[in-house]
Formats: C-alpha cells, structure tokens, sequence
C-alpha cells in the first residue's frame, strides 16, 4: 500500500534514552502522519537495541551524512549530546529536511546564527524542544496572560530545583562547556524558563549570580537572576542541580489572580491553579479553569505542532527569534553572573565574547588548558 502524501518520513539521529523514551512514543502516536525510517547512532549496539525495539523497517547507520545521502527524509530528530546538535542540525538542513532538536539547539548564539542562516539558505526549519509549551494548561494559561484575563502581570518566580549526584557527572560530556554549553542553566532549567518566556513575552533586563557549590565541573551547578520584562513584571529565576526535594514551579501573580504549576518533568491540566484576588467576582474566575480536554506537555504534543506547520508550509513553533530569545536569555544570565553587571536584551551581538560562548573567556570560568 502507497504511502499518503501527508505521511512524511522521518530518521533520528542518536538512539539513547530520550529518543526511544520520548521521540519514538511521539512518533508511534503520530503514526498516521509519520513513518520512522532511518536511525543514526555511532555505538551499533545501542542502534541495533533501538531497531529491535523501533521495527525493521528502520534502517540503521553510523553515519549522519551517510544516512542524509541515502535517505532524504522529510524530517530529523536529533538526540544526542549537544555539542553536535549545531553540525548535525546544519546538515540536515542543507539535506532539505525540518528538525526537531533536543535542548539545547546549540551552545552559543553565534552557532543559533549559523543555523538560521542555514535554514535562510536552505527553506527549511530547525525547532527545539520545548516540550513544556505545548500541553493545554500552558496554552491556556498563556491565552488568559496575553490576553489580559488575568489582568497585567506583575510578580514571577520560576524555579527549576532539582538534585544530580556526582555519578551523573561521570557520562564524560556533562559538565563541560564545550560538550554541554553549560550547567543547571543550560541543560536543566532552560524548560522551565523558556515556558516562563513564553507566558510573559520579552524580557528587557536581567541580573544574575551563579556557583559551583558541590560538583567539580567546568559550569555552574546554581544559578539566580532577577529578571526585568518588557511589560513591567518582575521575576526571580532559580536553576539548582543541588536540591534533594525537586520540583519545577512557576508562579505568575497578576493584578487580579495568581496561576501557578507545580510539577517536575511533565504537567497536565491538573498541575496548574488559579487563584483569584479577592474583588473578582465568581463568574469571572470560573473561566479562568483549564479546559477539559487535557493534553499532557510531551514530545507527542509538540511533534503534533511541528506536523502541523510542514503540512502548512510554514516556520514550526519553537523556531526561529521565539527560540533564539531564550537562548539569548541564557547567555544574558551567564553574563551577568560572570561580571556582576546587568544585561539588556539585544546587548549580547557579535564581538562580544557571551556571543560566542556561555563562559564568556571570563577568567573564572573558561575552561582551563589542559597540562
């Protein structure tokens, strides 16, 4: 039996956890649009593992410019460790497919630039993962914020309060700008701040402080930032891989109720509330309830979003100057912890050293050479 045409082809490039735990149940529940047809993993044992598990028509290869030549699939998943996202994601758009990457897209807004001069170039599109975006109580809750139901925001606080040990340091990339682009900030808080992004628009300044308290890496293991936005709102930002009760949380108050989602990896409906000030009135607030259809935040919902744009014929969320933002927000925070001095939005531009690197060549932070 043909294919439909709507049906498009898709490879994943790394076959860990995250792509057989997250991307291939998303592509499974996408079937009917979607077909897995190639996977790329430079350890054949972990690539034959994931075909057992993905089906035979997948074929393998160690290669991404192999697999690119002989496939040309209409779309790429890309899950390996981040210092490749950049040259992996750049070939597969040359190739003419889309892409959805795993955080980070890349390490650097100058390696972001090259992407989208790529796309520019090429007429296709690289998305991130952003997953947290995408389940129906954050499109909700940013439908009632932008749209004033909840009245002007004001006060936020996003934290992102996690534990890793030192064994989770071991895995040889983690913990090394040039292998991970960063510490909590980069790799772990990113979801929740990016969705904090998303509900209240552009930032406009940001102060910082970040350590290393507990684990010998080259990055920080905490990070703060005070956070001015566009509109007026404040915002406290915390990134920590050094707390044993984790959770992920943000809390927006607006001048006439409070929404707030408690989660850790993933929400549904369920973890958000609204809490009205006290002068609005019941049936006001009685909107205000997430609706009843519950889409859980997942690769699943934003892999839907991404199809429905390739069908469309254009730019998928989660692309574009709506990612670079928080990209830049990152670099902005690295920036003003490493040299004590606010960071305005627009100020980190080529020349400048955060442009090209998280760690900024700040003498406290760069890597050190190696005897």
């Amino acid at each position: 039996m043909s294919l439909s045409p709507a049906r498009r082809r898709v490879a994943v490039v790394g076959t860990g956890a995250i792509v057989s735990g997250s991307h291939l149940p998303a592509l499974r529940a996408h079937s009917d649009r979607v077909e897995l047809v190639a996977a790329v993993d430079v350890d054949e044992e972990r690539l034959t593992a994931f075909r057992d598990l993905a089906g035979d028509q997948v074929a393998g290869y160690t290669s991404v410019g192999t697999m690119l030549d002989a496939v040309r699939p209409d779309l790429v998943l890309i899950g390996t460790p981040p210092a490749l996202h950049r040259e992996q994601t750049v070939a597969a758009l040359k190739a003419g497919a889309w892409v959805l990457c795993e955080k980070p897209l890349c390490l650097s807004l100058a390696e972001y630039d090259q992407i989208a001069a790529a796309e520019e170039a090429a007429g296709t599109y690289a998305s991130v993962v952003f997953q947290h975006r995408y389940g129906s109580g954050a499109v909700h809750a940013r439908e009632l914020i932008s749209g004033g139901g909840l009245g002007a925001p004001l006060v936020a606080h996003c934290q992102t309060t996690w534990h890793r040990d030192a064994a989770y340091y071991t895995v040889p990339w983690r913990g090394k700008w040039a292998s991970e682009g960063g510490g909590p900030t980069m790799g772990h808080g990113i979801h929740q701040y990016d969705l904090l992004l998303h509900l209240l628009g552009e930032w406009d300044e940001v102060r910082a402080m970040a350590a290393r308290l507990v684990h010998d890496t080259e990055s920080e293991d905490v990070s703060t930032a005070l956070v001015r936005f566009r509109g007026g709102a404040l915002a406290t930002v915390v990134n920590s891989v050094l707390s044993p009760d984790e959770v992920s949380r943000i809390r927006v108050d607006c001048a006439d109720g409070t929404v707030e989602l408690t989660h850790l990896y993933g929400h549904s409906n369920d973890n958000w509330v609204y809490t009205p000030a006290p002068h609005v009135p019941a049936d006001r607030s009685a909107a205000w309830r997430t609706p009843a259809a519950d889409v859980p935040s997942s690769h699943t919902a934003q892999l839907g979003g991404l199809l429905d744009a390739y069908d469309k014929g254009v730019r998928p969320p989660g692309s574009g100057p709506g990612a670079r933002a928080t990209l830049e927000f990152a670099a902005a925070l690295y920036k003003a912890a490493f040299t004590g001095h606010p960071v305005r939005a627009g100020e980190i531009t080529p020349g400048d050293p955060f442009y090209d690197a998280m760690h900024g060549d700040h003498p406290d932070w760069a890597p050190k050479e190696r005897a």
